[in-house]
């Protein structure tokens, strides 16, 4: 690849928020990183992909056929052709840069399968209390460019493409909430 070709694809899932989806599409679509979007839609009624496709035709939508939850990202992550792939909920973005920083990392650290991000809320931008929790891992992190954590938030992840496809994905019994835990477990 050459420098100017995107390593990461943003899988972002939704259902039934459309609003809110073209808004953080809008916000991915401007970022300075390179990147490839793919909305995953699953099954919304409300018109979402077809709004999508209308506003930014050169973002991939797939729609699910029905609501898949979290195993939504699945189908997003097997179309995706670049080494890395991130996640974005449909009320969330990304950082300017911190894509292109994420998969520098990942580059320059080989036994690395998932970096998680640092998630602020609100309009003051505090820490997600769950990223506070992950910032006090006790496990050692020697040599590594951060904590090493036995978990991350799946809607804010950015991992190898290969390690997601070579755990399985995210497993449907789970649906939304504790997806990443399994997977997590097998990154370990």
């Amino acid at each position: 690849m050459t420098s100017a070709e995107p390593r990461v694809t943003v899988v972002v899932l939704t259902h039934d928020r459309c609003d809110e989806v073209l808004r953080t599409v809008g916000g991915l679509s401007a970022l300075p990183d390179r990147v490839r979007l793919c909305v995953v839609d699953n099954g919304s009624r409300d018109g979402s992909a077809d709004a999508l496709r209308a506003a930014f035709p050169g973002v991939h939508v797939i729609e699910a056929g029905g609501n898949l939850g979290a195993a939504g990202r699945n189908l997003g992550v097997r179309r995706a052709r670049t080494p890395y792939v991130a996640f974005c909920d449909d009320d969330t973005c990304w950082q300017p840069h911190s894509l292109d920083l994420a998969t520098d990392i990942l580059d320059r650290h080989p036994d690395i399968a998932v970096l998680c991000a640092q998630v602020q809320v609100g309009d003051d931008g505090r820490p997600d209390p769950a990223c506070e929790r992950i910032a006090r891992s006790p496990l050692p992190s020697r040599g590594m460019p951060g904590k090493a954590l036995l978990g991350f938030l799946a809607g804010a992840a950015v991992m190898r493409t290969c390690a997601f496809l070579e755990t399985g994905g995210y497993h449907p019994a789970f649906f939304i909430g504790a997806e990443e835990a399994l997977m997590a477990l097998d990154f370990a």
